[in-house]
């Protein structure tokens, strides 16, 4: 199994963000993460990679243990993480923010700006890489953030809200290159997504929390069809227009 999380528990001062939750990953999978806002889901991811540590329960990645690491240590065992509000330096250009990601794996600057450079020409990004990232719209920094995550070499990109902040024209362009990179780069997609129209299309499954708990997890035909995740978080004019 590529990754295991096994009945993790996170309290924060009494309240229960995640409450024994359970789930595996395959290598190449595209998974989906929802639920209404407060569900637990970047709790989830930032036990994961170590921004928290889980009171108890266990993560299994490639077939170690990894629970309580920290975030470099998931980092360099294969875990690539993006944030909802983009983790760059707005002092440095496109360029070094990028190759921030690829001091992961070399402390050699000629290296680190090759890979930079490439991870920048594969989304399309070459031409602003001398800009500063406030000089940047929305869509370009977040993916910016997208290729500091890549510049990592990630074998499982944990993806948080990669499409808000996006117009429509925006968003299916995201999505294409979320395509791009599990198809090209062989590399395996765990997203948090409020916007349906990115989840739905690419996940091949999707994991459901509300309240702290996994209230539902299966292929995206049967979610859009559960009672619980439609009354918790779609809504039933959402489903009905997802199955028509």
């Amino acid at each position: 199994m590529f990754l295991q999380v096994v009945d993790l528990v996170k309290d924060f001062g009494g309240v229960v963000a995640n409450n024994h939750i359970s789930f595996d990953i395959d290598q190449g999978e595209i998974i989906g993460l929802i639920g209404p806002n407060g569900a637990g889901k970047t709790t989830l991811f930032n036990c994961i990679v170590g921004y928290h540590k889980p009171d108890s329960g266990k993560v299994i990645f490639k077939g170690k243990e990894i629970t309580g690491f920290k975030p470099f240590m998931t980092n360099r065992e294969g875990i690539g993480r993006t944030f909802q509000i983009t983790k760059v330096t707005a002092g440095m250009t496109v360029l070094e923010n990028v190759m921030v990601g690829a001091f992961c794996r070399t402390d050699q600057r000629p290296i680190a700006k090759k890979e930079a450079l490439e991870v920048l020409g594969f989304l399309r990004l070459e031409n602003v890489k001398d800009y500063h990232l406030n000089e940047l719209p929305i869509a370009s920094q977040k993916k910016v953030g997208l290729a500091r995550a890549l510049a990592t070499k990630p074998e499982l990109l944990m993806l948080d809200e990669v499409a808000s902040g996006l117009n429509p024209k925006e968003t299916e362009e995201m999505v294409d290159v979320l395509k791009r990179i599990h198809q090209e780069k062989k590399i395996t997609l765990f997203l948090i997504e409020h916007v349906m129209e990115v989840v739905m299309p690419i996940s091949q499954r999707v994991i459901v929390l509300d309240s702290g708990e996994k209230i539902a997890a299966g292929l995206p035909e049967e979610i859009v069809k559960n009672e619980r995740v439609i009354k918790a978080y779609l809504g039933e004019k959402y489903a009905k227009g997802f199955r028509d």
